[in-house]
């Protein structure tokens, strides 16, 4: 233990008795994003891409990156746009492809005539 590591436990005990020894933990930097924006972000990640405009079918790190940083100013770095949509909320979830022309009757007799 340092010299002045002591001394310092020693002034904070003095000032504030046994909870002065307790460790201050830091609040960490404030959020780029204010509330308002993180429920605005939320809706729009709610709505979904309109193909048209944005050319996607579904919302990637990656557009919402660029979403965000044009409707706020706040660049984010992909992997912290993940943890950004999991505080408001959002998890990620693969849909399994559905063709849209399958008909239940041919995946029933399908399951009743294969071995």
């Amino acid at each position: 233990m340092d010299r002045q590591t002591l001394r310092d436990w020693v002034h904070r005990f003095n000032e504030h008795g046994p909870d002065g020894l307790r460790d201050i933990r830091s609040k960490g930097h404030p959020p780029k994003l204010s509330k308002d924006q993180l429920i605005a972000l939320a809706e729009f990640v709610e709505i979904g891409p309109d193909r048209a405009v944005h050319g996607v079918v579904r919302w990637r790190r990656i557009d919402l990156q660029k979403i965000v940083l044009e409707r706020f100013g706040v660049d984010y770095h992909e992997r912290t746009i993940g943890k950004v949509l999991k505080q408001i909320g959002f998890s990620h979830i693969s849909a399994r492809p559905h063709h849209p022309a399958q008909d239940e009757r041919v995946i029933e007799s399908f399951k009743q005539t294969s071995r």
